[in-house]
Order: structure tokens, then C-alpha cells, then sequence
């Protein structure tokens, strides 16, 4: 996954092939790479979700020591 993808960019990706999979818009073939692709966004997102509150957690804390 490319490390300069944005959040919003991967959620949108992501919401683009979930739209057309409920639209039946793959054959089985485009479907299974979609999924793969899906799989990788939806990991690229967790990480990402998770790093930033990590961060904001770490700055929270930063603050509460320093008063």
C-alpha cells in the first residue's frame, strides 16, 4: 500500500469498490482482485486510525504532565 495514500483517499477507494459490489458491477474474476484490494485498504485504514490515537493519546499525555 502506498505509505502516501491519505486516509480519506483509502476510504473512498474503499467505499468505491464496496458500491460496486452491491451493484454487482465485478465479474468473478475483477471481484476477487477487489477484494484483495478491499482487504489492503481496510488494513491500511485500521493502521492509520490506530497510529493517530496513539498520537493524540501520547500529546494528551504530554500536556497532563506538564501542568
Amino acid at each position: 500500500m502506498n505509505e502516501e495514500l491519505k486516509y480519506e483517499e483509502a476510504l473512498a477507494q474503499l467505499e468505491t469498490i464496496v458500491r460496486k459490489m452491491e451493484s454487482n458491477e465485478f465479474d468473478i474474476d475483477e471481484l476477487a482482485v477487489q477484494l484483495k484490494t478491499a482487504q489492503r485498504l481496510i488494513t491500511f485504514c485500521k493502521d492509520k486510525l490506530t497510529k493517530t490515537e496513539a498520537e493524540i493519546q501520547k500529546i494528551q499525555a504530554e500536556q497532563d504532565s506538564s501542568l
